[in-house]
């Protein structure tokens, strides 16, 4: 995948034509390109492309309009059918937002989940009243960082919150101030009852119906989120790849066998401590 910055903006009439562009000159150097995504907000356009090499890819922009992309990451094959989907583009290669015929969806999504863990031993040990007031606690401190780093809350999921970010950094920096001031709460209700909380987050193109998210990248952030240990945040491959210069640090797990998946998967512990994470 392929990233261009441009602060100045296009309009999506260029877009569309640098992308004939490259369709028409791709097949030279082995090099296909499948969709692409435009953040207007960000300034920014992905390109999903097949080539043997990055720079194939770049001899391609070069030969068809010399717009060089200013990052190109990989993306491992399972990674990029979550961005393939089942999404529509239009005729251009534009993604489109589900039921609509001209509108571009604002970029590639991530999605977060978070987990109480050991919720419902946690109401039997203490009680439907203090699991509650443990609850509220949890959602006030999610809320609040997805207010502070541009998160929409999808749904809650009765011991955990469902959220959608347009930007990846924007979601790692969320759920690690959610996992700091969850730690500072325990600091100051030692002696108390305690609150943990585990956290999974995907990047892709999830598809959305009556105001829900579904498809693989929810399914991978799901999973991802249930294998996470207390207090951990795991991320899937893409996410820490798009966070590459964001001042995140992020710590390589290896490939992990998730349900539902039929190969192993690459997975990202992001460090959350207030040294690892530049806000």
């Amino acid at each position: 995948m392929d990233i261009h910055e441009v602060p100045g903006g296009l309009t999506r009439e260029e877009v569309a034509k640098a992308h004939a562009a490259d369709l028409e000159v791709q097949k030279k150097y082995g090099v296909e390109f499948h969709k692409y995504w435009i953040n207007e907000k960000a300034g920014k356009i992905f390109c999903l492309v097949d080539a043997p090499n990055a720079e194939a890819a770049v001899h391609v922009h070069r030969e068809a309009h010399g717009q060089l992309a200013e990052e190109i990451i990989e993306i491992q094959p399972e990674v990029a059918e979550l961005f393939l989907g089942s999404a529509e583009a239009n005729t251009e290669g534009a993604v489109l937002l589900p039921g609509t015929t001209d509108a571009r969806d604002p970029g590639i999504r991530t999605i977060l989940f978070t987990d109480i863990v050991d919720s419902t031993a946690m109401t039997q040990s203490i009680g439907d009243e203090a699991a509650m007031a443990l609850l509220n606690v949890h959602d006030t401190i999610v809320r609040d960082a997805l207010t502070a780093f541009g998160g929409r809350e999808v749904k809650h999921t009765g011991d955990g919150i469902m959220a959608s970010f347009l930007s990846s950094a924007g979601a790692v920096k969320c759920a690690s101030q959610i996992q700091r001031q969850l730690a500072k709460h325990r600091e100051q209700e030692q002696g108390t009852s305690q609150i943990r909380v585990r956290i999974g987050a995907a990047a892709g193109e999830p598809v959305e119906h009556h105001n829900d998210l579904f498809g693989c990248t929810v399914q991978l952030a799901s999973r991802l989120c249930s294998h996470a240990l207390p207090e951990q945040i795991l991320v899937s491959n893409a996410i820490a790849d798009l966070c590459i210069g964001k001042g995140l640090t992020f710590r390589a797990l290896g490939e992990v066998s998730l349900k539902g998946f039929d190969r192993p998967v690459p997975v990202h512990a992001a460090e959350w401590s207030d040294a690892a994470v530049v806000s």
